[in-house]
């Protein structure tokens, strides 16, 4: 409150900037762990400073992460083994297996892209802006088309990781499956575009706080840390919002390729539960083992507070609300709640199977009311029938 009376009657240029600083700057003390700051300040430059991620039509992101070429050819890791059968039984084709002649209508209220109560009503209702019922079905269909953007956006990212870790995991078994994940992830990105661009006819630019990850991910030279970063917190934050999605929409054709993308993601992340378990548990020391602990909380409370469609708002309420009034209503909403509680019940028994939830971190995720999900099934207990069983 004291910020926004500050604020008032600044020039909406300024107003925009200071906001958006203050944002970034609420982000960058949260961390504790000088050492996950020091990993991730080089990528919040570039995408939350520079903004590569809008500015550019494309981003030069180096890694000098190891490539390991296996001249064992040794096939002695019977999980990763299966994971990699079920895997090459459960390839699909995006052109051969979803309808798209099924003609889609974003604006058409019978049939939602998201559900009309994506904000409810109750929290529009207290926002300074009153919006008409044409409108509030447009706005939907934004944040429907933003949400699909980032889903495009950590989909591409999601490629490039997989290629990368590819190159790196040492067991051959992992190399096969990773294959199978390289053109997983090309096909989803494959069909979230071809979604967005024939049937929605509305992309966003990928959001700052994605691409810091992405950025940071793609970047960074160790294997494990783009294992822990892309299959357990990318991929399970892409479960958590693909299953959200699924189940508050009523559009067949997406209702449709998101059921066959959530079947690929339950495989991604056992995958990173596979290769990492032993390792985190055996090999790292523990100053690494409390890095890579912090590193995961750090990321999943940015994946929980800033993915707030900012790129929507300044389209349609930029100079008639604050910032922080559109930040308390997507927070609030039906949508997000229980985004945040699909995306919570995967990712915290996952990072506890992991021996990434010691009694030091578990209070500091107590504090953010996260610490009731510990006890849930981790990735190696629910195959890809458990994951879209429940689906509506």
């Amino acid at each position: 409150m004291v910020i926004d009376s500050m604020l008032t009657g600044m020039p909406l240029f300024a107003r925009k900037r200071v906001e958006e600083a203050l944002d970034n700057i609420s982000t960058v003390l949260h961390m504790k762990n000088p050492k996950v700051f020091a990993s991730m300040a080089p990528s919040a430059i570039r995408g939350l400073v520079l903004k590569e991620g809008k500015r550019k039509s494309s981003v030069q992101m180096y890694s000098k992460h190891p490539v390991t070429f296996d001249l064992s050819y040794r096939l002695d890791f019977p999980e990763m083994k299966n994971l990699y059968q079920r895997a090459v039984d459960n390839q699909w084709n995006a052109a051969r297996d979803i309808d798209w002649s099924i003609d889609v209508d974003p604006l058409n209220p019978e049939i939602p892209i998201i559900s009309n109560d994506f904000i409810s009503h109750d929290i529009l209702s207290a926002l300074p802006v009153k919006l008409s019922n044409q409108e509030l079905i447009r706005l939907n269909y934004c944040l429907a088309s933003w949400m699909l953007s980032q889903f495009m956006h950590g989909e591409q990212g999601a490629l490039y990781a997989s290629t990368q870790v590819t190159e790196s995991v040492h067991w051959l078994e992992g190399k096969l499956f990773g294959s199978t994940q390289v053109m997983d992830e090309a096909r989803h990105l494959e069909v979230f575009h071809r979604y967005l661009t024939e049937k929605l006819n509305l992309v966003y630019q990928v959001n700052d706080n994605l691409f810091v990850i992405l950025d940071d991910l793609l970047t960074d030279a160790r294997w494990d840390f783009k294992f822990l970063g892309m299959q357990i917190m990318v991929e399970g934050l892409a479960l958590g919002a693909f299953r959200t999605m699924h189940n508050m929409s009523q559009e067949p054709v997406l209702k449709q390729l998101l059921k066959y993308v959530i079947r690929d993601e339950s495989r991604h992340v056992h995958y990173g539960v596979l290769a990492l378990r032993d390792h985190f548990k055996n090999h790292i020391s523990e100053s690494e083992r409390i890095e890579r602990e912090d590193w995961a909380f750090e990321v999943a409370i940015l994946m929980r507070n800033r993915f707030l469609a900012h790129e929507v708002y300044e389209e349609w309420f930029e100079g008639m609300m604050t910032r922080q009034q559109w930040n308390d209503a997507v927070t609030n909403s039906p949508a997000m709640q229980y985004f945040r509680k699909n995306m919570f019940d995967r990712l915290i028994p996952n990072l506890d199977y992991l021996g990434l939830m010691s009694p030091r971190i578990r209070r500091q995720y107590e504090r953010e009311g996260l610490l009731q999900y510990v006890g849930g099934k981790n990735a190696s207990q629910l195959s890809e029938n458990d994951m879209v069983a429940d689906l509506r």
